[in-house]
């Protein structure tokens, strides 16, 4: 009896992780399109201000692990949400966590929660290249 009890559990608990992690945010289906569409208009080479390129081919490598120009963390610290300077400059926290300049994106309305929610989500479960 006790083994089918646990089996059952050990079974409920692989589908909940498979359904969670069937639920976390991509970057080429999630992430990179936000990008796009708020972003790359300004970060595009990696040139521009904050060299930050994001173009589709320099977005994952210009974020992922690599130190922010404006702060003393990274840009994106893989899943670490709140050592992540993007989430910083997006949510207008920059210089309360040692960043400069303007909130992101500059001359846009601001993210919304949801758009916020989705990128912390995909950095907390290790910012995947995926």
């Amino acid at each position: 009896m006790h083994a089918n009890v646990f089996a059952a559990v050990l079974s409920c608990l692989v589908l909940m992780s498979s359904a969670a992690q069937a639920q976390a945010p991509a970057f080429r289906k999630d992430v990179l399109p936000l990008l796009q569409r708020q972003c790359v208009a300004c970060h595009t080479t990696g040139e521009e201000q904050g060299q930050l390129g994001l173009a589709p081919t320099l977005a994952y490598a210009s974020l992922v692990g690599k130190a922010a120009v404006q702060a003393p963390m990274p840009r994106v610290d893989p899943g670490k949400p709140e050592r992540s300077y993007l989430l910083h400059k997006l949510r207008g926290t920059h210089l309360d966590n040692g960043g400069s300049g303007m909130r992101m994106p500059m001359g846009q309305e601001q993210l919304g929660a949801g758009e916020l929610g989705m990128l912390a989500a995909w950095i907390k479960a290790g910012a995947p290249d995926n």
